[in-house]
C-alpha cells in the first residue's frame, strides 16, 4: 500500500472532522469553504508552520519527530487508536526497504491449540487480516457459517462483505462492518507492505461498494473487548461478551466469547456444544484436537 496516500487520506479526514468551535478557535460570520478546520488552523494548533503542515497532509511523514506527531494528534483531537495509527504511518514512512515487515503468521503453535482446547467457551485465533487460523470445537461451531467459505483459510472480512448470509448472522451488521474495516485500516498503517493484506483490500474494494465507502472514511479502531449479538442458524440468538488478547511476537489474536451465567445465551452455547459434539461424532469420528487448526 502507498504510505503517502494512507497518510494523506487519514490527516485530511481527521481535519474535516474537527470544527473551529470544538477546537477552541474563534468563529466569524460567513460560510466556510472547507469542512472542519483549515490547514492553517491545524498548523496554529499544532505549533508548526503552514507550509510544514501542508507537507504532512500531502503524505510526507519522513523525519517527523514524535513531538510534532504528538502535537498534531492533540490538534486533531485523535483518540488512542487514531494516535497510534498516525505514529504507525510515520514509522512506516521511515523504514528502509530492506527492513520492511511484509506479512504476519499463518501458523498456530501446538501449545496455542492446546490452550484453545481447554477453554470452555468459543475461542479462536486470527491474524491481522482476519483469517481464522485455529479454534476449539465451540469456536468452529459458532463460526460454522464462515467455515463454509471454500477459500482457505476462511476470512471474516470476506464473509461480512461478500456473503449475504452475514447480515443474518451479525445482528448489528453495520457495526460489525465498520469494526472490520477500521481494524484492517489500522493494520495497513502498521504493515503497509503485507501483500496478502493489500490483495484482500483490493478484492473487497472491487467487489463491495459498502466496503469501498467505509475504506474511504479512513477510520481506525481498537477491538479489545465488547459485545457481539449473533443469530446462529442452529441455536438462534446469542448475546456474548468478547475479550481479544494479542499473542506476543506472532501478530496473532486470541478471541474468547462468553455469556452471562444462567442466561438464555449460555443455554444456547450449551446447546451449541451438544450440537457440535453430535456433528463431530457423526461426520468425523477420528477427529483429533489438532484438526481444529487451519494453519
Amino acid at each position: 500500500m502507498d504510505t503517502r496516500s494512507e497518510a494523506k487520506a487519514f490527516l485530511a479526514s481527521r481535519r474535516a472532522r474537527v470544527s473551529p468551535g470544538v477546537a477552541g478557535l474563534p468563529t466569524y460570520g460567513g460560510a466556510r469553504r472547507v469542512k472542519g478546520l483549515r490547514r492553517e488552523e491545524v498548523a496554529l494548533l499544532a505549533g508548526v508552520s503552514v507550509d510544514y503542515y501542508i507537507r504532512l497532509e500531502r503524505g510526507n511523514l519522513r523525519g517527523v519527530s514524535e513531538q510534532v506527531l504528538g502535537a498534531l494528534a492533540r490538534a486533531l483531537q485523535l483518540d488512542e487508536a487514531e494516535r497510534d495509527h498516525l505514529f504507525d504511518l510515520a514509522r512506516a514512512a521511515n523504514v528502509p526497504p530492506g527492513a520492511r515487515r511484509r506479512g504476519d503468521s499463518q501458523r498456530v503453535r501446538p501449545s496455542v491449540q492446546r490452550i484453545l482446547d481447554v477453554i470452555g467457551a468459543p475461542a479462536w485465533v486470527r491474524n491481522a487480516r482476519h483469517d481464522l487460523l485455529a479454534a476449539n470445537r465451540l469456536g468452529f461451531a459458532l463460526y460454522s457459517e464462515l467455515l463454509a467459505d471454500p477459500i482457505s483459510p476462511p476470512n471474516n472480512a470476506r464473509y461480512v462483505f461478500l456473503n449475504a448470509r452475514s447480515k443474518e448472522f451479525y445482528v448489528d451488521w453495520e457495526r460489525a462492518a465498520d469494526d472490520i474495516v477500521a481494524m484492517l485500516r489500522s493494520e495497513a498503517g502498521r504493515n503497509p507492505y503485507d501483500k496478502a493484506l493489500s490483495d484482500l483490500v483490493g478484492e473487497l474494494s472491487t467487489r463491495s461498494e459498502t466496503f469501498r465507502q467505509r475504506w474511504a472514511s479512513a477510520n481506525v479502531r481498537f477491538h479489545r473487548t465488547g459485545r457481539k449479538q449473533l443469530h446462529h442458524p442452529v441455536v438462534g440468538a446469542l448475546d456474548l461478551s468478547f475479550e481479544a488478547m494479542e499473542l506476543p511476537g506472532e501478530a496473532l489474536t486470541l478471541l474468547v466469547y462468553t455469556a452471562e451465567p444462567g442466561s438464555s445465551s449460555q443455554q444456547a452455547l450449551d446447546l451449541l456444544g451438544s450440537w457440535a459434539a453430535t456433528v463431530e461424532a457423526e461426520q468425523r469420528p477420528a477427529k483429533t484436537a489438532a484438526t481444529y487448526s487451519l494453519s
